[in-house]
């Protein structure tokens, strides 16, 4: 029998109808019902008919990548799915992964995710900070190359995500990712390419934001995991609820070692990692990172079948 992880992505994999395949399922029904009334709105109404421009906000992205994990999430064990060995998630999807595993409730996890995304917005004006990804170039080459055009030019750029061995996403100030685009781009970097987002996320501009985070993890209840989660900023496994606290407001303002975690789960010895989510983003990643994990995405009634068929 497989050990297998489930991995939950963060923004960039919404879409309006993500889960209109599941159709009237049970289980992504009463998901959507705890959001909506978690959040006070129609959250059902939002993901199925956007419009688009209000789901890529980042105050309605965040919480709605959280309902369609869970709700992909709960339609797998309510068909007989059997509970993972550990779990992880990108960004954002640390959040999903943490619900999944119990530490959080859904209808606490969600206000608690629009709260981090307003702080985020809030901490950099809209069109002051950027990110790029770089693609085609090592993760300790971008990081150098960023340090040497912060160094010289005042400005913050940092390397913040990385995804895969050739795919790093740096953040910072707009006129500090520009200058790195330049120069990484002349240093040899296959591409460049400015990601549409409205905060340079995962950044030390982040660190006001994640201030007022902590303010806000301080009220809320979190239990033991029930799986092990990997987080992102340490590669570490909590099983306290303050260190899981803690690990969550470093995360705000660091780095998101992906493929860190990635390998960490092949060291727990999981041989299939399942995403989880309206997407096949880091399924594609994890093939990337190790070519010997099976990875597979779980979004629809379809993708359920096949997964459970892997896994038997």
């Amino acid at each position: 029998m497989s050990t297998f992880a489930f991995v939950f992505p963060g923004q960039g994999s919404q879409a309006v109808g993500m889960l209109n395949a599941w159709g009237d399922h049970a289980a992504v029904r009463q998901t959507l019902d705890e959001a909506s009334a978690a959040l006070g709105e129609d959250v059902a109404r939002l993901i199925a008919q956007g419009p688009k421009e209000a789901l890529d906000l980042t105050t309605n992205t965040q919480p709605v990548m959280l309902v369609a994990g869970i709700a992909c999430y709960r339609a797998w064990r309510s068909e007989g799915g059997r509970e993972p060995a550990v779990v992880a998630g990108h960004s954002l999807g640390e959040y999903t992964a943490l619900v999944a595993a119990g530490a959080l409730s859904l209808s606490e996890a969600l206000p608690l995710v629009r709260f981090r995304a307003q702080a985020m917005q809030e901490a950099v004006p809209v069109g002051a900070g950027g990110m790029a990804a770089i693609l085609g170039m090592e993760a300790d080459e971008v990081r150098r190359h960023c340090a040497e055009v912060a160094a010289s030019s005042g400005e913050v750029v940092e390397a913040v995500n990385f995804n895969d061995p050739k795919q790093t996403v740096i953040a910072g100030s707009k006129t500090g990712v520009e200058k790195a685009c330049e120069v990484l781009k002349a240093a040899g970097a296959k591409r460049a390419l400015p990601l549409p987002v409205s905060a340079p996320f995962h950044s030390s501009l982040m660190k006001p934001a994640a201030e007022r985070l902590r303010e806000r993890l301080a009220q809320v209840s979190i239990a033991v995991p029930r799986i092990p989660v990997v987080h992102n900023i340490d590669v570490t496994v909590y099983d306290q609820p303050q260190a899981i606290r803690d690990a969550l407001y470093r995360q705000a303002f660091g780095p998101v070692r992906w493929v860190e975690c990635v390998q960490a789960l092949r060291a727990r010895g999981v041989t299939h990692v399942v995403e989880c989510g309206p997407g096949k983003v880091l399924s594609g990643m994890v093939k990337r990172i190790d070519a010997e994990l099976v990875s597979a995405a779980l979004y629809d009634p379809a993708t359920l079948a096949e997964v459970k068929e892997l896994l038997a």
